[in-house]
């Protein structure tokens, strides 16, 4: 089972959509702008990925600013907290398959977690070559 934290209106998050059902998943996907989170789903999808709450905060595009977040010295419990509050401070998406949990940015990076792959060549919704005609993945 494959399971992507999608936001739809995200170019990045849409390409690695893309990429997961071109390789032949139908992934569980979850709108986590309408959904939410919850702390400890937060916690666990973190602790797998190897991310801090301050290295999956969204910074651009994002209230994280006018918040006061960018200040190195907000603890981790408040920036859970305002992801909480304000779900687009994750930075998505997020993709958990049996071989792992990450942040998939860039989109290609989802590639890692799958044990097969589209066929080539495959591009991005914007035209960038991610697996070239021979399936050998581009800037590997």
């Amino acid at each position: 089972m494959i399971v992507i934290h999608h936001n739809p209106d995200c170019g990045t998050s849409r390409n690695v959509l893309r990429i997961i059902e071109a390789a032949g998943f139908e992934p569980v996907i979850i709108d986590y702008l309408k959904e939410g989170w919850t702390r400890p789903q937060l916690l666990g999808l973190f602790a797998a990925a190897n991310l801090t709450p301050r290295q999956a905060l969204r910074e651009t595009k994002s209230p994280a600013a006018q918040l006061g977040l960018l200040d190195q010295n907000v603890s981790d419990e408040a920036l859970l907290s305002a992801m909480i509050e304000h779900p687009v401070l994750v930075n998505r998406p997020i993709v958990c398959s049996p071989r792992g949990v990450r942040l998939c940015r860039p989109s290609e990076t989802v590639l890692d977690l799958l044990d097969k792959w589209p066929a080539g060549p495959f591009k991005k919704e914007g035209g960038e070559l991610v697996i070239d005609e021979n399936g050998a993945r581009i800037n590997a």
